[in-house]
């Protein structure tokens, strides 16, 4: 009954007007409640406390009175036969937890189990020509026989591709709704969503049950798609769309963009030929130029790796570079690892550890993993 008073909370929260996920995030961050229906129980002066809340935003969850509608969304989940799981459950995607703006909640049909899989999110157009189609299915299949999860956004062309293919090779995937869980769109890929789910994959939305697909919700969507994704794949893009959204998304969120390199002059590849010329992706040819920037294959970094030395104990560092190399001195850690343990936003690490690389204390890995030298 707790665990669902605390569903039923953030569910509230996620109706709140002009709260949004990020202040949810900072909410529960914050108060460090274990269930969410303390919220509503705190007073006007210990909401304006916290960072970005003004008075506004504290009366409108204060004066929350939607509790029907809440009810009746919970029981449309039900009846849709999906579950819920809160932003703070082990089944929750553990990358997508770190983002900016994680969802409070994820609406699933499917396995629990396929939202913490190793997985690559293989994005690209709606409209993909001859090669586009061909380079999506070869490059699904190599990251499947290599043991990865397919995660994509189920949409015409690339999505849909990415996703048969995957099923196709034996593979797991996950596809993230711009919908309610029972709204699958395009409906055309209905059949897609029941072999993913027969084959211990999942689909997943941040909307709840009922809602249309809104084109305002795609661009919300794609940041779920690469935010529990190690990487994105970019199989064909127009300069202007959904899949540069992605890729954008990606980069914001410390994610590793791959990119399938295009023939000059053809419109339907010049997002992937542009992402490449900017630096902002990697140029693939072979699967390792994928699997050496994720470091999946080290296994769990959260267990411990050999001992380590002390070369930064004999160092002049500051404060923050202290507790970074203290808490690398344990093990190996990914940037929202450390974001996650130090409490302070990834961007405001990055320079720290720069610092400490140039001092020869600490060195990065593939995929923005960080240990001791």
């Amino acid at each position: 009954m707790e665990r669902e008073n605390h569903y039923r909370a953030l569910l509230a929260l996620q109706l709140v007007p002009e709260l949004g996920p990020r202040r949810i995030k900072l909410l529960l961050e914050k108060t460090g409640v274990k269930d969410a229906s303390e919220i509503f129980g705190l007073n006007l002066n210990e909401i304006l406390r916290i960072d970005s809340f003004g008075k506004q935003v504290a009366k409108n969850i204060l004066q929350f009175d939607s509790w029907k509608k809440v009810d009746k969304i919970l029981a449309q989940t039900e009846k849709s036969g999906a579950f819920l799981v809160a932003v703070d459950d082990p089944h929750y995607p553990a990358l997508l937890r770190h983002i900016y703006d994680p969802p409070a909640l994820l609406w699933v049909k499917g396995k629990r189990e396929a939202l913490n899989l190793d997985g690559i999110a293989v994005i690209g157009t709606r409209r993909p020509g001859k090669y586009g189609i061909e380079q999506a299915q070869l490059w699904v299949r190599k990251l499947t026989d290599s043991g990865l999860c397919i995660n994509s956004g189920l949409a015409y062309g690339i999505d849909a591709i990415a996703h048969r293919e995957a099923l196709n090779s034996g593979g797991k995937t996950v596809a993230v709704l711009g919908s309610g869980i029972d709204v699958i769109y395009p409906a055309k890929n209905s059949h897609l969503v029941h072999r993913m789910i027969e084959n211990g994959g999942a689909v997943i939305t941040e909307y709840a049950p009922g809602s249309a697909p809104d084109a305002v919700n795609f661009p919300e969507r794609n940041r779920i798609v690469s935010g529990m994704s190690h990487g994105v794949l970019v199989a064909e893009s127009g300069i202007k769309g959904g899949s540069m959204i992605t890729a954008r998304s990606a980069l914001d969120q410390n994610r590793e963009v791959f990119v399938v390199p295009h023939r000059l002059n053809y419109p339907g590849g010049e997002g992937c030929n542009y992402l490449i010329k900017t630096g902002q992706g990697k140029l693939i040819q072979n699967l390792s130029d994928v699997l050496d920037e994720i470091s999946v294959q080290a296994g769990d970094v959260s267990k411990k790796a050999e001992p380590v030395s002390k070369k930064w104990e004999t160092m002049e560092l500051g404060e923050d570079e202290k507790l970074i190399c203290s808490l690398l001195n344990q093990c190996e850690l990914h940037i929202d690892q450390i974001s996650e343990k130090t409490g302070r936003q990834a961007f405001t690490l990055l320079p720290i550890l720069l610092d400490l690389e140039m001092k020869g204390a600490v060195k990065q890995k593939a995929g923005k993993y960080f240990e001791l030298c």
